[in-house]
């Protein structure tokens, strides 16, 4: 199971979409949420992850599953290498998260990283660069658009820390794109 991922990169590399290995990834995922979480996603999980990693939203209540729902597409967008995030309204869903989640996509061979560190004042563009070369990050909708503006103003590349822009799943899409209009 664990050498999955490298397969599947290697299908990618030779042509295929993320569409062509969805199942075969979306399956490496369930099993390894279900081995090193004890949770295994179920068919309405599944769906809900075709359904974001289409680019729509999934509407779920509380306790239904979303944080689960959100490693099948997050994990197969990863695979890209060119990144994947998953992006909260605050920080504490975004830590809570990324500590549940990680040694799942660490066992399976990816990086995974927060995006904003609260011990750091005011992190300088080598440690945010090692944040966003991840596979997948873990960050919150103001942290990403401020870091995006300052990515995108700063002087230099050597400034810029950010790479291009892949995949994004958003949690709480209501709490970010309508509660939080008022930010970049």
């Amino acid at each position: 199971l664990k050498g999955q991922t490298a397969l599947l990169k290697e299908q990618l590399k030779r042509g295929k979409t993320v569409d062509d290995i969805l199942p075969q990834a979306f399956a490496t995922i369930r099993e390894a949420d279900y081995r090193l979480l004890g949770m295994f996603p179920y068919d309405v999980q599944v769906m809900g992850g075709i359904v974001l990693n289409w680019g729509y939203i999934a509407e779920m209540k509380t306790g239904e599953g979303k944080t689960l729902m959100a490693t099948m597409p997050v994990y197969l967008n990863a695979l890209t290498g060119k990144g994947s995030m998953l992006v909260t309204p605050n920080d504490y869903l975004a830590e809570r998260d990324e500590k549940q989640l990680a040694p799942v996509y660490e066992w399976l061979g990816l990086t995974v990283s927060l995006g904003f560190d609260k011990k750091v004042k005011h992190p300088k563009a080598p440690l945010k660069r090692s944040w966003y070369d991840s596979d997948i990050v873990y960050t919150t909708a103001s942290t990403l658009a401020f870091d995006y503006l300052f990515n995108n103003l700063a002087d230099s590349l050597d400034e810029q820390y950010m790479r291009p822009l892949n995949f994004v799943v958003i949690d709480e899409v209501d709490a970010v794109l309508l509660d939080g209009a008022n930010s970049p």
